[in-house]
């Protein structure tokens, strides 16, 4: 609950880092039944004020009441940012770059390796059997306690580098970069290799017989930052470790192209959650 709590926050901060802007303040409201405890519920507040301490933002009230179907949690992000830097999806430009943080897949395949120790406990039903979770801790943390990319943004503005659109990757790769292409009326052209993939993530996805590309396509709950820039910007984030040009922005008669390793060209589309059919 503890993570739980810590998470529910820090995805709604991430929606505002998406914009280009700074989150200040948070409202949580929630709903529970009578199964929680008490010191079921202070853990949870435990993990949001956590969040609040680390990113610096202040818990400004909400409601409290009763639920007849387990726990539900509902908070708001307000933010801030100047007029002139913030960043929407529909402001990407034919030619501009597409630039990734961090890496991509690990919160899928942490899922995955709960999901399988789950299964595991509920068959054996706790008998003798303890998970087997020991050197997973990095996507482990991917899906329990992701962290909004703060360091972006501030990154961005230290820079000079004024993106021309940008989103957050919570639904998978495949289907934020259509968001922005939609919106921006563009085509979008990836190239495989320079999709950032985590050495564990790759390891793990291959000992579960998933394509490791598949899972940074598709997988979502990474919270980094995706974003367009122009070309004149490229060379201020170049040699920068903490981000990566991953594509171009096409004519939107191109569509969505994935540019394999072997070269050949594979159309894709959005196959991660869609938050309209849960899905």
């Amino acid at each position: 609950l503890k993570h739980l709590g810590y998470k529910a926050v820090v995805v709604n901060l991430s929606d505002i880092f998406a914009m280009n802007g700074q989150p200040r303040q948070i409202p949580v409201s929630i709903a529970l039944s009578s199964r929680f405890t008490l010191e079921a519920i202070e853990e949870l507040y435990l993990g949001i004020k956590l969040a609040c301490k680390i990113y610096n933002i202040d818990m400004i009230g909400g409601d409290t009441t009763t639920s007849l179907s387990g726990l539900m949690i509902s908070i708001t992000a307000i933010g801030e940012v100047e007029k002139k830097k913030v960043c929407y999806r529909d402001g990407a430009k034919q030619g501009d770059l597409i630039v990734v943080s961090g890496d991509l897949g690990g919160a899928f395949m942490g899922l995955q390796l709960l999901e399988r120790e789950k299964e595991v406990f509920l068959a054996t039903k706790g008998v003798g059997v303890q998970p087997e979770l020991s050197g997973f801790d990095y996507i482990l943390e991917r899906q329990l306690k992701p962290e909004a990319r703060k360091d972006i943004i501030d990154l961005l503005s230290d820079l000079e580098i004024q993106p021309t659109s940008m989103i957050d990757i919570s639904d998978g790769l495949a289907s934020e970069c259509i968001h922005i292409a939609k919106q921006s009326k563009l085509g979008i052209t990836l190239y495989e290799d320079k999709i950032p993939v985590h050495p564990l993530t790759h390891e793990t996805a291959r000992d579960f017989g998933i394509d490791p590309t598949t899972c940074s396509m598709n997988g979502g709950e990474d919270y980094e930052l995706l974003f367009t820039i122009s070309q004149d910007d490229y060379e201020k984030l170049a040699a920068n470790i903490l981000v990566r040009v991953i594509g171009h922005c096409t004519e939107e008669v191109e569509g969505y192209q994935l540019i394999l390793k072997d070269g050949k060209v594979y159309p894709f589309s959005s196959q991660g959650w869609d938050p309209i059919i849960g899905s």
